[in-house]
């Protein structure tokens, strides 16, 4: 038996970590195990109780530790305006930029017909619903500018036309670019210059 076993074990699970291969993921161990008390043994109690507690809104796909999330119950985000975003990360960068004080759709993803993702894998039929039942004025469909990503934007505003402001992020966001790797300025500039669809 291996004396570094579950050593290894660990160095393997933050190597699938997005952004860290087995030599980051080495040093990043290295530096938890010298700093066990300051940082170990929290983040180790952190992840438990995430793990137990974490779940997806129930109205929004957002990720928090409630059946319906902050931004959700908030009653000041009740403007009428709803961000469509990808996914979660997508979400906090915009949260991050502070510029969108409205609510928030996650659809979880994108349509593509190569990866068999139609809109009922997606929650594009939960965003319908909620454009009629909570009074939305306006969809603002922060997708990324991949062509899934405008795939999926133009499917919604079909589905949508006629129903409510539809509108879509402008000057800013760059082809090919995905909000999460944008810069609050960014985001900040493509929100304040959305146009109509």
């Amino acid at each position: 038996m291996s004396s570094t076993r579950d050593i290894d074990n660990l160095i393997e699970l933050m190597a699938k970590l997005p952004g860290l291969g087995p030599r980051s993921a080495r040093r990043a161990v290295l530096h938890l195990i010298r700093k066990r008390a300051l940082l170990l043994t929290p983040l180790a109690d952190s992840l438990q109780i995430v793990a137990e507690t974490a779940r997806e809104c129930l109205n929004c796909g957002n990720v928090g530790t409630t059946d319906i999330c902050d931004i959700c119950t908030a009653e000041k985000r009740a403007t009428g305006e709803l961000c469509v975003v990808e996914d979660v990360a997508d979400l906090w960068a915009m949260e991050r930029s502070g510029v969108f004080r409205g609510r928030y759709h996650v659809l979880g993803g994108t349509l593509s017909a190569l990866d068999a993702i139609g809109p009922e894998q997606l929650r594009i039929p939960r965003l319908i619903d909620r454009v009629t039942s909570e009074g939305i004025t306006e969809v603002i469909l922060a997708l990324n500018a991949t062509i899934d990503g405008q795939t999926t934007a133009h499917y919604i505003a079909d589905q949508l036309d006629g129903q409510v402001r539809l509108t879509s992020l402008a000057q800013g966001v760059p082809i090919g670019g995905e909000l999460d790797y944008l810069d609050d300025g960014t985001i900040m500039a493509a929100m304040s210059a959305r146009k109509d669809i």
